[in-house]
């Protein structure tokens, strides 16, 4: 049978940054927070949160035994521009499309493993279907769940994307890590809309990532509005504070991740009057692309009118 040294040696092989390991058992604590979070209505209009699946990981494999759980770092050195005439892009929609990136990965990791001994089976994702990915990280050892709702890890701070392998196989799996945020506040304390609730809790009604990226109404809320500070695509003021981001950010060594032409120091008064020509050549293969034209034309007019 293949040992879960091997599987990590091939995960780092292939590009990832960490790898751990979980046992697919359930997880009533994680289960429990997300039912009573979704009851307050704190998934907005994000209505495949409320997918069954995510109560019962068995439900997207029955067969599963382990999940084989990865990251890879996306941080870059850039920093925005001073000024109120350029709009604010999330670092994670910078570079190339991650799904795709993390896909090729999770593929070929996959295809290794399922050729390793007949019967081996394999499912992944990144992002992509109704697994709790920041859930099962933390129960395989690979980081903590914040209080800004991210996963935090020694080495890269929250600057990863999550993927995830479901396998039948039977491995040993790693401890679960521990949580290291302490009495620190500064991402509660920083964001201007009060999203984070509570600590480890995030109402997306009012949270600046989700208005910009997965509001589709014509208008954003006023209380949304008066606090944008420049931001167009998602929102990085919670992880730019935390005291890790800040000590242990990392150059990733992945090229898709450097960033493409114009989403560090975007115009405002380009994206106010973007065309759906310009939107596509603005944004191949890009995770960008969630975000429709009219809805950047909405927020960088939001932004200016301010």
């Amino acid at each position: 049978m293949i040992l879960r040294d091997q599987i990590k040696q091939q995960a780092i092989r292939l590009g990832f940054h960490k790898v751990g390991i979980a046992a697919a058992k359930g997880q009533e604590a994680a289960v429990s927070q997300l039912k009573a979070w979704l009851s307050l209505g704190y998934q907005a209009d994000m209505e495949w949160m409320a997918n069954p699946k995510r109560f019962d990981v068995r439900a997207c494999m029955p067969e599963v035994k382990s999940i084989i759980c990865v990251a890879l770092n996306y941080y870059t050195a850039h920093q925005r521009p001073e000024g109120k005439e350029y709009g604010k892009i999330a670092r994670y929609g910078w570079g190339r499309d991650y799904h795709r990136v993390m896909h090729k990965k999770l593929k070929a990791l996959s295809q290794w493993l399922e050729g390793h001994e007949p019967g081996i089976q394999t499912r992944y994702y990144a992002d992509t279907g109704p697994i709790q990915d920041k859930v099962w990280a933390q129960e395989a050892g690979m980081g903590w769940l914040a209080k800004n709702g991210n996963v935090i890890t020694r080495e890269y701070g929250s600057w990863v994307f999550l993927g995830e392998i479901l396998t039948n196989i039977e491995l040993k799996p790693d401890q679960p890590h521990t949580a290291h945020c302490g009495t620190c506040q500064r991402c509660i304390e920083a964001c201007p809309t009060g999203a984070i609730t509570q600590p480890f809790v995030v109402d997306a009604n009012r949270c600046i990532a989700y208005h910009t990226i997965e509001n589709r109404q014509e208008k954003l809320p006023e209380a949304i509005t008066s606090n944008l500070g420049g931001w167009v695509a998602g929102c990085d003021i919670c992880q730019d504070v935390c005291p890790w981001n800040q000590r242990f950010a990392v150059e990733t060594d992945v090229e898709d991740f450097q960033p493409l032409p114009g989403n560090v120091a975007p115009k405002l008064t380009e994206l106010a009057q973007m065309s759906e020509q310009e939107w596509n050549d603005r944004f191949p293969a890009s995770a960008l692309r969630r975000i429709k034209p009219q809805m950047w034309r909405r927020n960088a007019r939001a932004n200016l009118e301010t």
